[in-house]
């Protein structure tokens, strides 16, 4: 199986080469806001001539595409910047193309194409609020062979921080190729990312006859149909007490705002208090990504397949109560995580419907409860008697519904030419429901039980 895949390293750069490194995501910066406000100008140029009545074949041209705007640049760049050759032409490139893929999923989002919120026009980066960052697409990328450095075009050879062996060993076998390498400052640390096509031998998992459902909570963060509680360790509320230290102690500092809200210069012992933050919020997302890796990836090694539900994340972090613990379980980056990696292992991935009850339904017989209140946390069947934890009550009913999705449907070929365990997304009947005005929910039209999510 060929698949894109991304190895990210820690480097350990000189301070020149820090420098260096600053130089071409500033650079980058540079070449996207001067595109920005250019195509701006254009526009703006080019709305005036249409209210004149000057013909469509004549208006002010606007560069729109990648290869227009490094056209354009090109053509300005000795007089805008005459410092251009010091950084390599790929970090300007990155910011050209910054500019072209805004303006293209700008108008995607406007024409209803492109999928999710609305999004607005591109808007000029700012070296305080945005990451530097640079990406390389052409020159020298490569892996050394010792495995602890790394060589980037006009950056040289710099050192990582820890080995990059298994990108070696694919590159060394020939099963993998390095496509672009991406330069980013995270909390003060630069981080390198490779881009990589890679040949992965095709696995199976442990029990490819084996169906688990994993129901996401806050209480715990997993809770799986074989009975085995995955507790959450609230990685962010064990650090609280030393985020409030710190964030106290940066707001005591000279920061770069006035009182009236001018910009000044900050002290010195405001960057080393806001370093001192960054880097404790660094350690919790750390954590916290480490712990659903190993997660997501013994589920996916260990069962053919995972059933799990489509939870609307973004309406429970409007909550203010729930918000903090939802973004702190990081229940859509498990989903994220199982939708690769169960193709990846030979197996696949059920997403029940959002609608679906799966808390309200007994496990034993299948009766539909009209109400079930937050609070209670044990399911109790009016009907066989059963009594039932209710986080492990869901769970056994997301494993039985990949029964039926097993039965209707089976592997499918994707849109990417290759046969793979599809991520399948499981449409039951609906049922009805009460709302809080008393109203039903309507029926749900069409009457196909299963369908593919494109991913």
């Amino acid at each position: 199986m060929r698949v894109h895949q991304a190895y990210r390293y820690a480097l350990d750069p000189t301070p020149e080469q820090a420098r260096m490194l600053a130089s071409h995501c500033g650079a980058a910066r540079f070449a996207f806001n001067w595109a920005l406000a250019r195509v701006k100008a254009a526009m703006d140029q080019r709305a005036a001539e249409q209210s004149y009545g000057i013909a469509d074949e004549v208006l002010t041209e606007v560069p729109w595409s990648l290869y227009s705007l490094r056209r354009t640049w090109n053509a300005a760049k000795d007089t805008i910047a005459p410092w251009w050759a010091d950084n390599s032409k790929e970090a300007y490139n990155t910011g050209l193309d910054g500019v072209a893929r805004a303006l293209k999923n700008w108008v995607a989002s406007r024409n209803g194409t492109r999928a999710g919120k609305k999004i607005g026009f591109p808007r000029f980066t700012s070296k305080h609020r945005a990451a530097p960052s640079c990406r390389f697409t052409t020159g020298t990328i490569r892996v050394e062979a010792d495995r602890r450095h790394v060589t980037l075009p006009r950056l040289g050879t710099l050192r990582t921080h820890e080995s990059t062996r298994k990108l070696a060993r694919h590159l060394q076998r020939r099963t993998g190729r390095i496509l672009a390498a991406t330069v980013r400052c995270e909390r003060g640390r630069w981080f390198v990312a490779f881009t990589c096509e890679i040949d992965r031998t095709d696995r199976t998992p442990t029990k490819p006859d084996a169906v688990v459902g994993v129901d996401l909570g806050v209480k715990n963060l997993a809770v799986l149909s074989t009975g085995e509680v995955i507790a959450n360790p609230r990685h962010h509320r064990s650090a609280l007490k030393r985020l409030r230290r710190l964030n106290r102690q940066l707001a005591r500092r000279v920061g770069p705002r006035t009182p009236g809200g001018a910009r000044g210069e900050a002290s010195a012992r405001w960057a080393k208090a806001k370093a001192g933050l960054g880097k404790a919020h660094a350690r919790v997302a750390n954590q916290r990504r480490d712990g659903l890796h190993r997660l997501t990836t013994r589920l996916a090694a260990t069962y053919g397949t995972v059933v799990i539900e489509d939870l609307n994340v973004s309406g429970m972090l409007a909550n203010r109560t729930l918000a903090r613990a939802v973004a702190d379980a990081g229940m859509a980056e498990v989903r994220r995580q199982l939708s690769y990696k169960t193709e990846w292992g030979g197996g696949r991935l059920v997403v029940a419907d959002r609608w679906y009850p799966s808390s309200k339904t007994c496990s034993g017989c299948g009766a539909v409860k009209a109400k079930l209140a937050l609070s209670e946390r044990e399911y109790a069947c009016a009907g066989c008697g059963l009594v039932l934890d209710r986080d492990l009550n869901a769970a056994r009913n997301l494993a039985a519904l990949a029964a039926g999705v097993a039965q209707s449907r089976g592997e499918t070929v994707n849109a990417r030419g290759g046969a793979v365990s599809p991520v399948v997304r499981a449409r039951l009947a609906p049922v009805k429901r009460e709302l809080p005005s008393g109203r039903t929910l309507p029926r749900q039209r069409g009457s196909s039980l299963v369908r593919t999510e494109k991913h």
